[in-house]
């Protein structure tokens, strides 16, 4: 073998071992839990934002998060195989052993936790809540019951507290409110997803829509849209804590409206497309919310 073929295929391993990080660490997603943190930050600190400290979250954040994902896929690695949208992943696929996967998992966690503790001990607790009940409650509790989501929605909601205890040092309202906003937000974002991928989630065994007569559950439809309604009176309330002003209502109000008629019309026709329309307009609701919250503030 000659130097530079030597050269591409040094290049060529290097370039596929990012990859399967990426994959192992679900890059894309990570990135969106660090924004909902940030950005939950931005929207509850008080004066100037202290961008080193932003950062600091956002990489404690980003290693968390890696480490709960990594868990699962170490955990689910079985499952994985058999579902054609997760079959690639580097664990299922053998490109990666477990052992590897496992202890990039502790060492994330270990330095992720450390700079969350940076802030305050609350950041740090409930860094690790969510770490801890994303991996071994979350994962498992997927092949036993649909109240997998319900489990899920707490650790998935969890980056938003985080951010504002690291920006006000403690639990307050405006922290339990943007909690309660991704909280809820989730319901219909992951049914719509569940429904359109039921077929591929049945064949590993998951569990994470109700059935009946082993079908999706048309109810599934009817909560989502009860869900995406509950958010009208939650999206208020920082405008009615004086943390917003009153276009911040208005804005989340007709967002949220919009998203109770999308979970509505999935209800009423329970189709692809319907799914398709809530889970899509699901991704842009709570970037949306929170940057909304963030420009309002008074």
């Amino acid at each position: 073998m000659n130097t530079k073929t030597a050269s591409v295929s040094w290049i060529n391993i290097v370039g596929q071992k990012v990859h399967d990080y990426k994959l192992l660490i679900k890059f894309r997603l990570t990135l969106t839990v660090v924004f909902s943190s940030v950005m939950a930050y931005f929207i509850s600190i008080t004066g100037d934002i202290d961008w080193k400290a932003a950062g600091i979250l956002s990489l404690g954040g980003f290693l968390v998060t890696g480490a709960a994902n990594a868990l699962n896929q170490a955990l689910e690695k079985d499952y994985d195989r058999l579902m054609k949208r997760t079959a690639d992943r580097p664990v299922a696929a053998g490109r990666m052993k477990m052992s590897e996967a496992v202890m990039s998992a502790g060492f994330m966690s270990l330095f992720g936790i450390t700079l969350l503790a940076l802030f305050n001990p609350w950041t740090a607790f409930f860094g690790m809540i969510a770490l801890m009940s994303y991996a071994f409650v979350y994962t498992p509790m997927k092949r036993i019951s649909p109240a997998a989501v319900t489990i899920g929605a707490i650790p998935g909601a969890l980056p938003t507290l985080i951010g504002c205890a690291a920006a006000q040092g403690a639990i307050t309202p405006l922290g339990l409110t943007l909690f309660a906003v991704q909280f809820l937000w989730q319901f219909p974002h992951f049914w719509s997803i569940g429904w359109l991928g039921f077929e591929d989630y049945a064949k590993a065994g998951y569990k994470l829509l109700p059935t009946r007569n082993g079908q999706q559950d048309p109810a599934t439809g009817f909560q989502s849209f009860l869900y995406a309604l509950l958010l009208v009176p939650v999206t208020v309330l920082p405008w009615m804590m004086n943390v917003t002003n009153v276009w911040s209502a208005v804005i989340a109000v007709t967002l949220s409206l919009v998203y109770a008629v999308f979970g509505w019309n999935f209800y009423q026709k329970l189709n692809r497309k319907a799914a398709l329309q809530l889970m899509f307009f699901s991704f842009l609701y709570i970037p949306v919310i929170l940057v909304t919250f963030y420009l309002t503030k008074l």
